[in-house]
């Protein structure tokens, strides 16, 4: 290895939001971090929300609706198709009283 080009290697400190430390090496004294195995659902077997709403709805908050277009969510779309199945069930359910046949 070439001197004087390399970063150094150090002892790291590993913080997470959770409080838990540890140290490893890397060539940062301090390394913080939002989640870890310590916290983690996958590890701990515990569900936990990390994120309060998601993407559509951050995106929603921070610019808004768009003019042209409406941002629909796939529950939203859902309950979309429900609609639109009840009403057609319903349309078909209504008699065809006052229709002339054609010939």
């Amino acid at each position: 290895m070439k001197k004087d080009i390399h970063p150094k290697y150090v002892e790291t400190k590993v913080i997470c939001a959770c409080g838990f430390e540890y140290t490893t090496r890397s060539t940062k004294k301090e390394i913080k971090v939002d989640i870890c195995s310590n916290c983690h659902p996958f590890y701990t077997g515990k569900t936990k929300i990390i994120d309060a709403a998601g993407r559509v709805e951050r995106f929603r908050r921070r610019f808004g609706e768009t003019k042209g277009s409406k941002i629909i969510t796939a529950k939203e779309k859902e309950v979309m198709k429900e609609q639109e199945a009840a009403t057609k069930a319903a349309a078909k359910k209504k008699p065809t009283a006052g229709r002339k046949k054609s010939k």
